[in-house]
């Protein structure tokens, strides 16, 4: 592994807001993204039109449901729904510290991946904050299984993405990806990839209040006969997987931290990501809390160097 890692914590440099719809409630929404100080963390706070507000550290342990997204907090009426996009975004990007600030239950869908959040970000820039980043390194092997379904976190000189994908459906069938993951490689073969779903889920998800606001704006479509009915196709031949990663780098961004290691998956989703992440955490002999040995940009991932970290460390808080 010669790609270097980020010795120094970031946050973005100016404010940027976005609006859309939710993919689920269906309603409008609008999301501020602003600047935080070093240690401050990824936060997402809801505010509602009385001006009150909740917020939510983007942390494993206050993750709620993960039926068909990654939600913060467990109550309907505060929670903080479909974060996992914005999360891909911030991790690829190499983000640590934010405040997100949101005026409805969940985040906009936009065209139903993590594009247009790349795209705001790159626009107002990244500023480098001068403390050093902490990263968790995985040690030892971690794996859950879950009938024919299964995640592991292993060791690995980088950080790295290995996910693969069974469906009935001949459209889609066994798909995998695999790759290391830098700003660049998530911006050009994963930021673009598209939610999607089947044509025969739709009432069933419609009756249970669910993708209220899913249409061919912002979701891959497949109908009865495996084809898919979005005019302009397909972004990649294989955008399925490519999407199902991008969730799993939201969902592992959760882990409060960078981390250092391979993450590998068969048949995964939001459920699985978030259960592995718990499994790993969990195991204080599974991981080490590490740091750049020097204070510089860019440090080779074997040249972090573990260092004492809190008995509750603020990304299992």
């Amino acid at each position: 592994m010669t790609i270097g890692l980020l010795g120094f914590q970031t946050t973005i440099a100016a404010p940027v807001t976005m609006r859309g719809i939710g993919v689920h409630s269906g309603t409008p929404v609008s999301i501020t993204f602003q600047p935080s100080e070093a240690g401050a963390g990824i936060v997402f706070s809801r505010v509602f039109a009385n001006g009150k507000s909740v917020e939510y550290r983007a942390v494993s342990s206050q993750v709620g449901p993960t039926d068909l997204c990654t939600i913060l907090g467990s109550s309907p009426a505060n929670w903080v729904a479909t974060i996992e996009h914005v999360m891909a975004a911030l991790y690829a990007l190499g983000i640590d510290n934010v405040l997100v600030e949101v005026d409805a239950a969940e985040m906009p869908i936009m065209d139903g991946s993590s594009y247009d959040f790349i795209e705001a970000i790159e626009q107002v820039g990244i500023v480098n904050l001068g403390v050093k980043r902490r990263y968790i390194r995985v040690v030892k092997p971690v794996r859950i299984d879950s009938d024919a379904s299964w995640s592991e976190f292993r060791p690995y000189d980088g950080t790295r993405f290995e996910v693969e994908i069974d469906f009935s459906t001949p459209l889609i069938g066994r798909q995998s990806w695999k790759g290391d993951l830098t700003a660049a490689t998530f911006k050009e073969e994963l930021s673009r990839a598209r939610t999607f779903g089947f044509m025969r889920d739709v009432e069933r998800l419609w009756a249970a209040g669910y993708a209220l606001g899913s249409s061919l704006e912002n979701s891959v479509v497949i109908s009865d006969d495996d084809t898919v009915v979005n005019v302009e196709g397909l972004r990649y031949k294989d955008e399925f997987v490519r999407h199902k990663t991008l969730d799993a780098v939201g969902d592992l961004a959760l882990a409060g931290a960078q981390f250092i290691g391979c993450y590998r998956s068969y048949r995964g989703g939001h459920k699985m990501n978030a259960n592995a992440l718990k499994a790993l955490l969990s195991d204080p002999t599974a991981y080490e809390i590490v740091e750049a040995p020097v204070r510089s940009d860019r440090v080779r991932a074997r040249e972090f160097v573990p260092v004492q970290a809190p008995e509750v460390s603020a990304w299992l808080a």
